[in-house]
């Protein structure tokens, strides 16, 4: 699967979000997600299983419990591609920054 085909569902960018603040067990990544999506254990097992094979997160075990946590490494791929691109919203987020300034500076004035 190409990383923007896993990345494209909301489900599992979730997952990921969730994740980026530390390894969660499984039930907890379920519950979690099946309360916000409304879907099933088994129907987020099978995103962390997505996520899994595609190198997004890693799984240890730790006597009954599953405990996931993100693999960077896809990330930062996606981030060298975005590399590319970043030229495209940079400056414009460059000149809005110049234009808040601008009119701070204005108010103060007023």
């Amino acid at each position: 699967m190409h990383a923007f085909d896993i990345l494209g569902d909301p489900v599992r960018r979730r997952i990921l979000e969730l994740l980026a603040d530390g390894e969660l067990p499984a039930g907890s990544i379920a519950a979690a997600i099946g309360a916000e999506f409304g879907i099933s254990q088994p129907a987020v097992s099978q995103h962390l299983k997505v996520l899994r094979d595609n190198g997004f997160a890693t799984v240890t075990v730790d006597g009954t419990r599953r405990l996931y946590a993100v693999d960077p490494g896809p990330l930062r791929e996606i981030d060298s591609w975005l590399d590319r691109y970043r030229k495209f919203w940079t400056n414009r987020l460059d000149a809005l920054e110049t234009e808040i300034r601008r009119g701070r500076r204005k108010i103060s004035a007023d």
